[in-house]
């Protein structure tokens, strides 16, 4: 074997109190790919999971136990959560590129914050940065090093420091053929504790899988330092083979299917759907997509055929003039006509929000508040506009930016830039809604219970008994944002 490369990523679940309390865990997938293509090139790997771990203190351990030659912080490009680029992560990736610079490791990192801000990760001890996509140009950077080559300029998507200079080689293409990738080194996890949470709060164990990259639509305030704005998709039976591998080697019940865009090769949807029904296939699974995509041909009915529980789409807004101001390219119309399929066909529409969007007013605000009661889909994410760079949006406010760019865990929803109302007045907003949405959400569950008593399940009348705490969350809340209105 060719000497030990020890993997690790910065996103530690604890650190984001939000997401600690759901408990909702899922292995580092991205790093695990770029694991699965080193041992494949002959390299001896192992990892270090961040995702439970207390402190990143505790690579030392790991570092003494395997005695690494590299240590590689590679995120795991297909969260949504590492692509927030949270300072409590940035900070733990600093701490462990320190600790393993002090071992003698040479320090490599991959991630989407470490491609915007690779000098900022030069400066706590990493040698390398390797930007956008970064399982090829992990292996070639490596082969090259390992033959003790000096000339690195010509491997493309790399950051590094010679003679005190900096060279940034540039974004190696995309790779097209996703089905050449081996899959992912799924073995280096301790899946048994991601099961067991799982279950614990749960009662199911769901798992991560890829089946396509990038996304080729052009919201202004998307940032896709990783994949791009190209495309590319795995077969449906490659997917449908690493369905079944999890599930059976693993007991995987339910897949969250990690894409930005989930499906859109013509036709893909449907061989999908097919192929699953011909292997007699039992599982559920989620995904996220637009809601003018789910409108094509027989998408919704492909889905719901493969067994779809759940869609997430980015609604955003109610309002036409913000979805238009953000480039989204779909209408308020559409969310409406696919909220209504999703639901015949039994499928859960969930909606993702963005309020504070520059030049959003109380009345659009109130359009998207009214979508959501009108609709009621069955789970809501709320966010406010958050500039990353490289998007058209954070040019237009950059200049608004102070030293604070990034939050601090997800739910910290602080607007770092000047609009209609206060910073306050969001997390206010994102409250109130959360409450109003909870409490109409009780008070249908309890029409239903009246209807049909028999059918009521758990969950439900845990909806039901939350109805009196969301009516006074809903003053409360109301109460506050009135006062952050009125502030100047």
């Amino acid at each position: 074997m060719k000497p030990l490369i020890l993997f690790t990523h910065s996103y530690f679940l604890r650190f984001d109190p939000k997401q600690w309390k759901q408990q909702q865990p899922y292995p580092p997938l991205g790093t695990l790919y770029a694991g699965s293509l080193m041992r494949e090139a002959g390299y001896d790997v192992a990892l270090f999971d961040t995702m439970f771990a207390e402190s990143p203190e505790e690579i030392q351990a790991a570092i003494t136990k395997h005695t690494p030659r590299y240590v590689v912080i590679y995120d795991d490009g297909f969260n949504y959560l590492t692509k927030m680029c949270l300072t409590n992560m940035r900070e733990a990736a600093f701490k462990m590129a320190a600790f393993a610079k002090k071992a003698g490791c040479n320090v490599i990192a991959c991630s989407s914050d470490a491609t915007d801000h690779y000098e900022k990760y030069m400066d706590h001890g990493v040698d390398f940065v390797v930007m956008g996509e970064g399982e090829l140009t992990l292996r070639e950077l490596i082969e090259a090093l390992e033959k003790k080559e000096v000339n690195l300029d010509v491997i493309r998507g790399l950051a590094f420091r010679s003679g005190g200079k900096t060279t940034n080689t540039g974004k190696k293409e995309v790779l097209r053929d996703l089905d050449s990738l081996p899959v992912p080194a799924w073995d280096l996890v301790d899946m048994n504790e991601y099961r067991k949470r799982w279950k614990k709060n749960h009662g199911y164990f769901s798992l991560n899988i890829s089946t396509t990259r990038g996304c080729p639509f052009h919201c202004n305030w998307c940032a896709k330092p990783i994949y791009g704005n190209r495309y590319n998709v795995h077969s449906p039976q490659h997917v449908v083979n690493e369905l079944k591998m999890l599930s059976f080697n693993y007991g995987a019940e339910h897949f969250w299917m990690t894409d930005d865009i989930f499906g859109l090769k013509p036709g893909w949807i449907n061989e999908f759907a097919h192929l699953i029904e011909k292997e007699k296939l039992n599982f559920r699974f989620k995904i996220q997509s637009r809601v003018d995509l789910l409108l094509q041909e027989d998408a919704i009915a492909s889905l719901a055929r493969a067994g779809c529980e759940t869609v997430w789409v980015g609604a955003e807004s109610g309002s036409q003039k913000i979805l238009d101001a953000m480039e989204k390219g779909t209408k308020v119309e559409q969310i409406y006509e696919a909220t209504g399929l999703l639901k015949k066909h039994r499928i859960k529409p969930a909606f993702f929000l963005q309020f504070g969007y520059p030049g959003e007013t109380k009345a659009d605000i109130q359009k998207t508040i009214d979508l959501v009661m009108d609709l009621m889909p069955d789970d809501i994410g709320i966010s406010v506009s958050y500039p990353l760079p490289g998007t058209s949006f954070y040019e237009k406010v950059k200049n608004e930016l102070t030293e604070k760019t990034n939050w601090t865990d997800s739910d910290e929803l602080a607007l770092m830039f000047r609009n209609t109302f206060p910073s306050p007045f969001y997390k206010e907003l994102q409250r109130l809604l959360h409450k109003r949405y909870r409490a109409k959400q009780g008070l249908n569950e309890l029409k239903k219970m009246f209807l049909d008593p028999s059918k009521i399940s758990s969950r439900q009348l845990k909806r039901i008994a939350g109805i009196p705490f969301h009516f006074m969350g809903t003053w409360m809340h109301q109460n506050r944002l009135t006062k952050f209105e009125n502030q100047p």
